[in-house]
């Protein structure tokens, strides 16, 4: 027996099988149709984009501040190797997914990208054959002031450089030789500069990359116009660079540490505030002195040269005596000795008539007694030290238990005052000044601890909590279309159907009267319940079905 059938005599006016959701949205209007397909178009639609936003990757920036031509190539190595990239806003940066940044990156440099716009010694990579040597100097040229530049421009503070170096040709005549020199240009980052030190170690990388460029012959200029080197004329030895600032610190840090050393242990941790000032002398100071003796004793003098020259010369008698007649008489005749005493008196008396000439010259030179002095005073010498020493007052319990400040007695800070000055190194022929002070420090207010921040308000926390709620956010759309949109259309939808099929006449059988229509009811359940409750309407079902069996 149909099920359909027994439903039929028990008064439903359902006769048309499948009831369905989907016939029941059959039965619809068209305009109802239309409605529910733009509701169901609509609802997948937010479903997949609140999907996708979930989903969404983040952004991280990959490069930034590129030139076109960078630009462009980076972008066509990105499509090439199917990375999704993105523009900031303004295009000043190029954005691609958080996890793949520093893979790109090291991929994009595997193809020498991107390359800032300045090339290096690349250029000699691919020499075309047959250059002259002209081109060959220029290129070398250019690819040592590119790599000089990219070296700089990995500073932190420095966004761009450029490096111009000015390499005169070799002579071989001395006093045609000319020396290099280089001229730097530096663009810093918004916020940023470069301290003495910064600038000296630029100013030795660029002159220790070029042959015989001297250290005063680099100039550093920044993108302002400003001479960010210092060259080291005459007289500008007098100013002070970081180093000698540093040195400065230093010592007046170590003397201030040996005078708190010596009085923490008598009055206390924080009971005492020491300032020294040092007087440092910068100045390079170098002497010759040359000086000179007055003369010595010849007999204790050191004897340098000596010289001595004689000499005698014997010559003709000539006219002798007064002049006049007397003596202008020829001489007398000679005689002849009797005796051997004769001939030796007339042998002398010739000779003594012999005139004779002896000359001696004498002369002797001592050692000048001559003193050469080189001096060369050291740098940093220290010229003068102030201190400035303040001590709190002792703390002391009186008899009701109160704690009171009381000055220290004047033979201890006699004391006091001979031991800071030990430490310090005092020294009065210096001009050193040491001043001690007794005096009550003023109690600060205690500082309230900094709250430790709730865990809604730390970072990591906040993090967690916008991805936990994007998902939760996700969830309740999904929800909310579910059940606020779909099934409740859904379920006027099938309250229409089953008012339009109410409308509809009964249809008429034997053996059952036509009666108000039911709601909606699965035939199976109808029939076991309307067989159940009055058998003789299953009864009457059969007796028809018998009769027109006949």
């Amino acid at each position: 027996m149909p099920v359909e059938a027994i439903a039929e005599h028990s008064g439903s006016t359902v006769a048309v099988p499948g009831r369905g959701m989907f016939s029941q949205v059959a039965r619809l209007p068209i305009q109802q149709k239309l409605v529910m397909m733009a509701g169901f178009a609509a609802a997948i639609a937010i479903v997949v984009g609140a999907w996708l936003w979930s989903q969404a990757p983040d952004y991280r920036v990959l490069f930034a501040n590129l030139s076109d031509r960078d630009g462009g190539a980076t972008i066509a190595a990105l499509t090439q190797m199917n990375v999704p990239y993105r523009f900031a806003e303004g295009g000043g940066a190029i954005l691609v997914p958080a996890d793949k940044v520093h893979d790109t990156r090291l991929r994009l440099a595997s193809q020498g990208l991107p390359k800032g716009g300045i090339v290096g010694f690349e250029l000699v990579d691919n020499q075309k054959f047959g250059a002259t040597q002209f081109q060959e100097q220029i290129n070398y040229q250019r690819g040592l002031e590119g790599e000089l530049a990219r070296s700089i421009q990995s500073l932190s503070a420095v966004q761009g450089a450029r490096v111009h170096l000015a390499i005169p040709k070799p002579s071989v005549f001395m006093r045609d030789a000319q020396v290099p020199t280089a001229s730097v240009l530096l663009t810093l980052h918004p916020g940023r500069t470069l301290d003495r030190a910064q600038v000296s170690g630029i100013v030795h990388l660029v002159a220790s990359s070029v042959p015989e460029l001297a250290v005063d012959n680099v100039n550093i200029v920044d993108q302002s116009g400003a001479l960010l080197s210092r060259r080291r004329d005459a007289g500008d030895d007098a100013g002070l660079d970081a180093s000698s600032l540093s040195y400065v610190k230093q010592v007046e840090q170590a003397t201030i540490q040996r005078i708190v050393d010596i009085l923490e242990p008598i009055v206390g941790r924080n009971n005492a505030r020491v300032q020294v000032t040092a007087d440092i002398d910068f100045t390079r100071v170098e002497a010759v002195a040359e000086t000179f003796k007055p003369n010595q004793d010849p007999k204790v003098a050191a004897l340098r040269a000596q010289q001595v020259s004689q000499s005698s010369t014997t010559g003709a008698s000539g006219a002798q005596g007064i002049p006049g007649a007397l003596s202008n008489q020829p001489p007398a005749s000679g005689t002849a000795p009797i005796d051997g005493k004769g001939a030796a008196a007339s042998a002398a008396s010739s000779a003594a008539a012999t005139p004779t000439s002896t000359r001696k010259d004498e002369s002797a030179s001592y050692e000048v007694d001559k003193t050469i002095q080189h001096t060369k005073n050291p740098v940093g010498g220290l010229r003068r030290l102030t201190a400035a020493v303040v001590i709190n007052h002792r703390r002391q319990a009186g008899a009701d238990g109160k704690t009171t400040a009381v000055a220290i007695p004047a033979p201890e800070m006699e004391q006091i005052n001979s031991l800071v000055r030990e430490a310090m190194g005092f020294n009065k022929e210096r001009g050193d000044s040491l001043n001690i002070v007794n005096a009550a420090f003023n109690e600060p207010e205690p500082v309230a601890a900094v709250p430790e921040l709730p865990l809604w308000k730390q970072p990591e926390n906040i993090a967690m909590a916008k991805d936990a709620g994007r998902y939760v956010v996700f969830a309740l759309l999904i929800g909310y279309l579910v059940f606020g949109l779909l099934r409740p259309a859904l379920r006027q939808a099938a309250e229409r159907a089953a008012a339009a099929a109410e409308a509809l006449p009964p249809p008429a059988s034997d053996g059952a009267l036509p009666g108000p229509a039911p709601m909606i009811e699965d035939p199976l359940v109808r029939a076991r319940r309307v067989a159940q409750e009055d058998p003789k309407i299953v009864a009457n079902v059969v007796k028809s079905w018998v009769s027109k069996g006949e």
